[in-house]
């Protein structure tokens, strides 16, 4: 780092951190036991949600120097945000992340191989959906076309880190021919279904799914083309400019107005979406038009809840063999929009399966986005500690409402050694499972 860049990044983080937000953390320390990288790193002080707002005022106010020590400690967290319903103050914790993250990028000379990843995953990945189903496309190829088979038996993967190992792993299979189910006729509610960037294409058949169980219940689905990506991975990564890039498409996508709910499948997204209002606070126009996008927003699982998907499962015909089931919390879908019991009600409400609590469910898996790739050592360690859980409790199916989560627990699974005895899935496929198969 050149000796003008702390200078700058304090200047960013006076321009980006908001000190009211800053002042707001009392130290009382409640946050920390629900902290993972403050639990996993030995209880240090600096992987903790108080100990990280410290150092944001620290270097906002240039007590300490910017260092490589600093920029870590910042890059170690999670971003799940288990710390907010912790805190007695309503410490904005997740906004203070993000604002550090977006002061780091703005200010930090970023070599030229982070500017073209980010430029390709931000600026075209993930901003252009048809890019994104192209990018599947040729996932689903090396799948089907035999190219996955041959690869791992030459040994080419050993070139590639551990975690990438594990996640090609783990790939979701292609989508199978969709059923032909008979749906409910009476249209009582109007959803507008916001797809996802990954969950439209990599996990198609979990979308496929939850319009099955939405008409089966009686919705009116209504899925506005142009719909974009989010914007929380750019928004997680310190690229709120291009989140709200984002954020503008979906907005102009999708007449709230004209529909009941916005309904999610993925607890990450969901998260984000919910949060649309504080990305154009000085936008009077665009506020608007975000607060109503916000409040019709809700989760998969609430929506079912709501529809009686409850009564549909417990009538179905139980079978003799009791499958133990388990649920992962999604940490946004917890932490941020606070949907916790609707899930596991539903599954309880499975009538040939044991429903079994995850002693550790209400912390993160380490998955929380693509950080499983860019801190592989601590997400595995978490992910470890997760799956010593599955063991005690001898789950037979994880479940989960997040793709990332999904893919973490799969991972673990795969880990474990658990394939031929254990699955995670998806709580839409579960279902789906329990009423048509």
């Amino acid at each position: 780092m050149s000796s003008a860049q702390p200078e700058a990044i304090r200047q960013a983080f006076v321009t980006h951190v908001d000190e009211n937000r800053l002042m707001d953390c009392m130290r009382c320390g409640f946050c920390l036991p629900a902290c993972p990288t403050y639990i996993h790193s030995g209880y240090d002080e600096t992987q903790s949600p108080r100990g990280r707002i410290a150092l944001m005022k620290a270097v906002r106010d240039g007590v300490i120097a910017w260092d490589g020590s600093v920029e870590e400690a910042f890059d170690l967290c999670l971003g799940c945000r288990a710390c907010e319903p912790a805190c007695p103050a309503g410490v904005q914790y997740g906004t203070l992340i993000e604002e550090t993250r977006d002061a780091i990028v703005s200010a930090k000379q970023l070599s030229v191989q982070e500017k073209v990843i980010r430029k390709g995953a931000f600026d075209h990945l993930f901003a252009d959906q048809k890019r994104m189903k192209q990018a599947v496309g040729l996932v689903r190829f090396y799948q089907k076309s035999g190219l996955q088979s041959i690869v791992r038996k030459v040994g080419f993967l050993d070139l590639f880190p551990s975690m990438m190992r594990d996640m090609e792993k783990v790939l979701p299979d292609p989508p199978k021919r969709p059923k032909v189910l008979v749906h409910s006729e009476e249209k009582k509610t109007k959803v507008a279904f916001f797809t996802g960037c990954l969950m439209d294409t990599m996990f198609q058949e979990t979308n496929r799914h939850t319009i099955d169980l939405l008409e089966f219940l009686g919705c009116e689905i209504v899925i506005p083309k142009n719909q974009q990506c989010c914007g929380a991975l750019q928004g997680h990564s310190g690229e709120m400019d291009r989140a709200s890039r984002n954020a503008r498409v979906n907005l102009e996508a999708f007449d709230a107005d004209n529909v009941d709910y916005i309904v999610n499948n993925a607890g990450g997204c969901g998260a984000f979406l919910a949060e649309y209002d504080r990305l154009f606070e000085k936008d009077k126009v665009l506020l608007e038009k975000a607060e109503v996008f916000v409040a019709k927003q809700i989760d998969i699982s609430s929506l079912l809840m709501q529809l009686g998907i409850v009564e549909k499962l417990a009538a179905r015909p139980a079978s003799e063999i009791k499958e133990l089931i388990t649920y992962q919390d999604s940490c946004h879908l917890r932490n941020v929009n606070g949907v916790i019991h609707e899930p596991r009600r539903i599954l309880q409400a499975i009538n040939d399966t044991i429903f079994v609590e995850l002693p550790g469910a209400r912390l993160c898996c380490g998955s929380a986005g693509i950080y499983n790739l860019l801190q592989p050592e601590m997400a595995m360690t978490i992910l470890d500690a997760k799956m010593e859980e599955v063991r005690e409790i001898e789950a037979t199916t994880i479940v989960t409402t997040n793709p990332g989560c999904l893919l973490q627990m799969k991972v673990g699974v795969e880990r474990e050694g658990l394939a031929q005895t254990s699955r995670a899935v998806h709580i839409v496929d579960l279902v789906h499972e329990k009423l048509f198969k």
